[in-house]
């Protein structure tokens, strides 16, 4: 059964240190952002590009999950979240953490999924046999949000298995050692994790049941409104790396450095990277993101993890959590 005091404890810490942030110091920035996590920011970051627009030097501090990039933005140490998956965001932002959506920096279907043991041979004609498995997943991410659709989808009873948190690359070990049924991740761990099993259901078909995979650049609201002007730009520089990207002007030489920075093998990168798709700024501005799809899609996640008992409850909307303002500036430009 899932231990749901972990989250709801996690969630309840947030809470509780969301009144304490430490006042933007304007003269440094520190931005999260995940290792294995191949994008076209890690360009820039090497480059010294966002430095050089923003005249303030930005400490790049790594992270395992998206819950705890709402815990270190909401104690302050971290201001920008690059990039953060959108059921984490939905969680802090359901329990109250003041924390706005100002960009998309990804989507990847492909690349956030859960896999099934070689062994079992359980597949989406037989998924119902995951009844009662032991399954690893990354409580309260774009991971889990997915799992709760998937089983939903097969009408597998989630109370039946033994469901234990763990971070993907955890999760890809304990998969590979024969101690675990069934593991969700993303990034690298899922590479990992599909050598020893496969998925029930491809990218195509999770969008198909609208079981949409994006990660969000994310900030509180006191650093959005004190510190607009530097979020632009910070924003600004990570479009024009994404453009570069998209253009494939110079493709080779980004893909390099953003393996290097990553921390991964430049195969690996290129597997994962190849499974992305980065918005362009007007895009991101559309009714299909910031312009209305990204706040509706928010509310469908939060009543899942509601009725799963992940969280206490949804807001009856999330439009408040949602600034489009500084995007849209980006996209004028």
């Amino acid at each position: 059964m899932l231990n749901k005091r972990k989250l709801r404890g996690a969630v309840a810490t947030m809470a509780l240190v969301m009144g304490g942030n430490a006042a933007m110091a304007a003269d440094e920035l520190t931005v999260a952002y995940f290792l294995e996590w191949p994008m076209p920011f890690q360009y820039a970051k090497v480059q010294g590009l966002y430095e050089e627009a923003l005249g303030i030097p930005i400490n790049w501090v790594s992270f395992d999950t998206g819950t705890a990039m709402s815990a270190s933005m909401a104690s302050g140490d971290v201001q920008i979240s690059l990039s953060q998956g959108l059921p984490p965001f939905v969680i802090a932002a359901s329990a109250g953490q003041d924390l706005q959506i100002v960009d998309v920096a990804v989507s990847y279907s492909d690349n956030d999924n859960c896999v099934v043991a070689d062994s079992l041979e359980i597949d989406k004609t037989n998924a119902k046999e995951l009844e009662g498995k032991r399954v690893g997943i990354p409580i309260g991410t774009a991971a889990h949000y997915g799992f709760l659709k998937q089983m939903e989808h097969f009408k597998v009873d989630i109370s039946t298995m033994e469901i234990v948190d763990m971070a993907p690359a955890e999760g890809a070990a304990a998969f590979a050692q024969g101690n675990l049924d069934f593991v969700c991740g993303f990034g690298g761990g899922l590479r990992r994790m599909q050598e020893h099993g496969n998925v029930l259901l491809t990218g195509a078909e999770k969008e198909e049941l609208g079981i949409l995979v994006f990660d969000v650049i994310s900030t509180t609201s006191d650093f959005a409104a004190e510190e607009a002007e530097l979020l632009t730009k910070f924003l600004k520089v990570t479009a024009d790396a994404n453009a570069k990207w998209n253009s494939n002007d110079g493709r080779a030489e980004m893909m390099q450095v953003i393996a290097e920075d990553a921390g991964m093998e430049l195969a690996d990168a290129e597997a994962s990277i190849g499974t992305f798709t980065f918005p362009d700024p007007q895009s991101v501005s559309g009714d299909k993101w910031l312009g209305g799809g990204v706040q509706e899609f928010m509310k469908g996640v939060a009543d899942v993890f509601a009725n799963a008992g992940s969280i206490e409850s949804a807001q009856d909307s999330y439009e408040a959590n949602v600034n489009a303002s500084f995007i849209d500036a980006v996209a004028k430009q």
